[in-house]
This record gives C-alpha cells, structure tokens and sequence, in this order.
C-alpha cells in the first residue's frame, strides 16, 4: 500500500466518521451529574500493578492507586501518601514519611507495613510479575528492599545510587497488605484493593471500567466511566452526542468537526511518548533471515534511511514533525545529532554493503513487522506506510496487526515481539535519564529489543559516579551517539495527542498523557 493509498484510506475515515455523527441526529444528552465518561480507543489488560506496562492501564490504575509521591506535568516532585521524603548520604535509602489517617479500601489503616509489602510483593520472583514497576523502576535502582521502621515511616534501599530514583519511586503503586494476602494472583488481577481516590465497581472487558470514589476526596466527580471505544469515528460521535465528555486518541481528521460541533473542543499537545520501529535481536528470531539480518548495526542503520517521517506525520498524523534521533525527548537530546534523512538509495547501497543484495533483483530478505491496533494515533495506517517504505528498499515486510491487550502486550511483556514491532514509550522531559532508563540493564523489562551493546549498559555506572552536571551531560551525550548510531530503534516521531472535551468538562492535557479524571471539573 502506497502513502497515495494511506492518504486516500485516510478520506474515507472521515467520510465514514462524518456519516455516523449525522445519522445520530438530536440534541446532545447531558451527562449524568455527578458521572464523567472517559472514551479510550484501547482495552485495558489488568489491574495488578506490577504487571501494568501501559500508559492507558496505568492511567485506571492511578485512580486506584496511590503512590508515596507523585510527579506533576511539569516534573516537580509533590507529596502523596507520604509527606516527606529523606536521602541517606550513600544515596542508596529513601526513607518516607506516612500522612495521618490514611486508609485501604478494604477499611483498614494503611500502614509502613502496606507500603512495605507492596515493594516487597513487586520483587517477590514467585509472583513472576512483568509490568513496568519490575522491569523498569525496579532494574533501574536495583531495588534491594523495603521495611517499615514504625507505623509511618518506611525505608527502601537500593543497590545503587541512582541521580532520578525520587522519580522512579513515584512509578510504585501502593496496595493493602491484609487484603493482598488474601487473594490469588488471579483475584488481584481482576479485584483491586487500592489506597487511591477512587475503587474499581465494575469492569466488563472490552465495554467499560466504572469506578466510584472512595472516601474522602477533592475529587469532583462521584463516578468516572471508562468506555472502550475502539473507532475513532464513534469517539467522536459519542462525544459531539453528548455521551462521553472526554475522549483520547481524536483522529486528525476528526478533529474540524469536533471543533466546529460547539459541544466539545480538541485539545493537541505534543506528548512524551517516543514512537519507534523496534529491532528485536533475541536469538529466537536468529534463525530467519530476517531476524539474522537485523542483528547487524549496518542493517539497522541501512534502514533508517528507508523511513519518510516527517510525510507520515504530515500525512497521516497531519501534523509537521522533526523526527527523532534517539530516544531521548527533544529538550534533553544530543544537540549534536541530526534526524536521519529519507534517503532511499542510501538505503539501498548500505544494504548491498552489510551483504544483503537484492536476489534476482528482487527482495533482500523477508521480516515480520508486529503492531498492536488501536492503541497510538492512526496507527494501523502508520505501520503500512513503513511496511511499504521497507518494501520500497528490498525488504520484503509482513505486517501483523494484533489486538493490543490480550495479544501485543503480553509479546511485549515477555519481549517476544517481532522481530521488527511497531510501539511508543513513554518519556518524561524533566530528566533524559528517565527516558534513557527503559534500557537501564540488558535484562531490564523494557529492552523489548534485547539490545546489548557493552558500549551503551557499560556506562551506567559512570553516569552514577559522574560528580557535576557536565559530567552527567557529556556521559549522556555520548551514550545517545552510540543509540543514534547503531541502536535498536528505528527512530520516528514524538506522538501528537489529540483529547476531544465536552464544553461541559474543565481538563487539561498533559504531555505525558497521564489521563487524571479525578483532576476534571464541570464549568458553570
């Protein structure tokens, strides 16, 4: 399929979209008052924490969930749980302070104890968990233990110092060890006990999440219904109708009819997220010629050189874009690097050089391209254009599209996708370690490649020993050069997020695209 094509596919979207809003016909239905209805364009896996490795899970999650601290949109460390935070001189213990009174869901006072139990739960390797707080945060500080000193004050220790652990400690869900102890894995998935805002009612998979809040809270809102829808069309229908007051994921061509609707507004900010084609060297995909061919950093830098970025983006995503040269969000990158050119020749001759010519003047070699569908903007569209781009160089590319929850996850979980798979991870802008951390050690989580060069996890350690900011600056610089030029990414574009709001709603997009409802207010 060619961009022509895309773009044409793209048209009949919006025709279909524009169908589906007139033949709702009527006035907008009020929400009901003290209800606000989220619209996701993905489903949702779990809710045991410490197997959530998605921003849209995680986003449910955080309203069930507290942490000690959290980080706010622009990365300021604030107060959660935990009123104060102290650092021992080694750098290897945060010791936090409990606030007064706070309590589980279950009715019980939560404790050092819980708080305790739930790092302790995290890295119990019985439990076998896979999400982001063992694969991410926990092999980024090589967390060694937590331990209540008294009812409100905990200790947790890790193996080394670590300039952005604060952060990564936000990242820790915080559950209720009485009620844990009680229940199977099986249990926990699917019932949370939390220590958040707002406790989990229902949840009927593909269809909706409803929670209602718990307690005492400054939240605005009784209720928030979090409904699966998977079209874009309908998000939008379902918002401009009045049904839904906030949906994610808005398609671009969506976006005019929202606008002019005068019932709802779109929001588009940049967000953090790093959106990447990613080049799984694990030895079970060595024995294919394509999987044997990616190994190589000359294939992988051939490549780059295949990928018309900023015309995807303008095209398909309808925005203007830079494209990425690493993994590291804009402020914070290299400045020494430039975004790889479209160049397909170069493509092309660099490929006939690392031994892979055309045979009969045909294909290279064959690969799987893997993509979950739905989750990212206008995804399914972005992957055929790179599929096509790929072919367009010799590469004879077959794209798989799988449902993201209950298929694409668990391959990225177990870091068997591919060998190339389509994704976004998120970033941060308050530090480029933050974003560097997804590949913190080889066996972390997130190396969804099972990338190991010796000369990018060699220099951890110096940016831990590192004594001033230009020190830590010029370590990271150089551990970017060595990404940019022969990592496991090919590089694409930071994600445009589009929010459609209903007039009715006061909400704020945040680059992060942390969705916080309980942080929504109505107007008037």
């Amino acid at each position: 399929m060619t961009l022509r094509n895309l773009a044409a596919l793209v048209a009949g979207l919006a025709l279909v979209g524009a169908v589906v809003m007139m033949t709702r016909g009527g006035s907008p239905a009020p929400a009901a008052a003290r209800t606000i209805v989220v619209g996701l364009s993905a489903d949702i896996a779990t809710f045991e924490p410490a197997n959530i490795s998605s921003r849209d899970n995680m986003n449910i999650a955080h309203h069930i969930f507290a942490s000690l601290y959290t980080l706010d949109a622009d990365g300021k460390h604030v107060p959660n749980l935990a009123r104060e935070m102290t650092v021992s001189e080694d750098g290897l213990a945060y010791t936090y302070t409990l606030r007064d009174g706070l309590t589980c869901h279950d009715g019980e006072a939560l404790t050092a104890e819980d708080v305790a139990y739930s790092f302790t739960r995290i890295a119990d390797p019985a439990n076998k968990f896979t999400g982001n707080a063992p694969g991410f945060v926990f092999s980024s500080i090589g967390f060694r233990g937590a331990e209540a000193l008294d009812p409100q004050h905990v200790r947790i220790t890790i193996a080394r110092k670590n300039p952005i652990a604060f952060g990564l400690l936000t990242e820790i869900s915080i559950h209720c060890k009485d009620s844990y102890e009680k229940m199977s894995l099986d249990q926990a998935a699917t019932s949370p006990i939390g220590s958040g805002p707002y406790r989990l009612v229902s949840w009927s998979r593909g269809s909706e999440i409803v929670l209602e809040k718990a307690g005492e809270s400054a939240a605005a809102y009784d209720r928030i219904v979090w409904r699966i829808i998977p079209e874009a069309s309908t998000r939008a229908a379902e918002l401009m109708a009045g049904n839904v007051d906030i949906i994610a994921n808005v398609a671009p061509d969506q976006i005019a009819a929202i606008n002019a609707s005068n019932v709802a507004a779109v929001q588009s900010i940049t967000s953090t997220r790093r959106m990447f084609v990613g080049f799984n060297q694990a030895e079970q995909f060595a024995a294919t010629p394509g999987g044997r061919a990616i190994r190589d950093a000359k294939v992988r830098r051939a490549l780059q050189y295949a990928i018309d970025v900023p015309t995807i983006c303008r095209q398909l995503l309808q925005v203007e874009c830079q494209r990425a040269t690493g993994l590291v969000n804009t402020v914070n990158a290299n400045k020494a690097l430039t975004p790889y050119p479209f160049e397909p020749a170069t493509a092309e001759r660099l490929l006939d050089e690392a031994g892979w010519p055309r045979v009969g003047g045909k294909m290279r070699f064959a690969i799987t391209l893997q993509a979950g569908r739905g989750r990212y903007l206008n995804d399914v569209n972005v992957v055929q254009a790179i599929g096509q781009y790929l072919r367009d160089v010799g590469v004879d590319v077959n794209v798989e599209l799988l449902e993201w929850a209950s298929v694409f996850q668990p391959l990225l979980r177990t870091r068997t996708a591919g060998p190339l798979f389509f994704m976004g991870t998120g970033g941060g802008l308050w530090s480029p370690i933050y974003d560097m951390n997804d590949l913190a050690r080889v066996d972390s989580g997130t190396n969804y490649a099972n990338w190991s060069d010796e000369r990018w996890f060699s220099r951890w350690d110096d940016l831990t020993a590192a004594a001033t900011p230009e020190d830590t600056r010029r370590i990271v610089d150089e551990m970017l050069q060595i990404f940019y030029d022969d990592g496991p990414w090919l590089h694409l574009y930071f994600q445009p997020d589009f929010y459609g709001v209903s007039s009715r709603v006061e909400w704020k997009a945040r680059p992060d695209e942390r969705i916080y409802a309980y942080d929504a207010r109505p107007k008037g």
